[in-house]
């Protein structure tokens, strides 16, 4: 709540109060007004200051900042992509409004996890590379939250410029989860069998000195 209205709303009690004062003893009725006030303002400034979900869910991202995590996949692996192959997410770089989080599979270090605060909105999007830095022709697709989730869960679901890029995945929901113990990045395409998962154990950060493909 604003100022201004927190102002407007003590001028209209004390304008109702000083009207009722001609029928209680000072003491009393100053009392009364203050109690009111106090109660009323609790709930409503506790609540102004309360971080939304999304907020709250990208500070707790941010605070992994720098650090590397082993994971292990839960569904969705059993191909030559994946299987046998060591996971590892790096949060590499944070800025205000940008998180960039390199997973690495095997020697692969192709994908970066992208995530965009957009006002109150988390966006999720995957920037994939060549070796050489250059971009894939299919890079950058994705999806943005389409309310303020949970504190520990975000969900993206595919965006236009998905649907348009790769049409098979205009079905896809993203989800991301964080707490105190782990990270978990999953998908889902809505009216098929595919789903995918991997769990990141925040416990215990690992040291790489890795790169993702085109960092610069």
């Amino acid at each position: 709540m604003s100022s201004l209205l927190q102002n407007r709303i003590i001028y209209l009690l004390n304008t109702y109060f000083t009207q009722l004062n001609h029928n209680l003893p000072r003491k009393t009725f100053q009392m009364k007004r203050v109690t009111f006030i106090f109660l009323l303002l609790i709930p409503i400034l506790g609540k102004s200051q309360t971080p939304k979900n999304s907020l709250a869910f990208w500070q707790n991202l941010k605070k992994h900042c720098g650090k590397s995590y082993e994971g292990t996949a839960i569904a969705g692996a059993d191909n030559d992509t994946f299987k046998n192959k060591r996971l590892v997410m790096q949060v590499i770089s944070c800025e205000e409004n940008v998180i960039k989080i390199p997973f690495y599979v095997g020697d692969d270090k192709s994908r970066t996890w992208v995530f965009t605060l957009k006002g109150d909105k988390i966006e999720l999007k995957h920037d994939h590379r060549h070796e050489n830095g250059e971009p894939d022709k299919v890079t950058m697709y994705g999806g943005t939250s389409s309310n303020i989730g949970q504190i520990g869960l975000q969900m993206f679901p595919a965006d236009d410029e998905t649907t348009k890029m790769l049409p098979l995945a205009a079905t896809n929901v993203w989800w991301v989860e964080i707490n105190d113990d782990f990270f978990s990045y999953n998908l889902r395409r809505i009216g098929s069998d595919r789903l995918f998962t991997v769990k990141f154990d925040l416990k215990n950060p690992i040291q790489i000195d890795w790169k993702p493909w085109g960092w610069k």
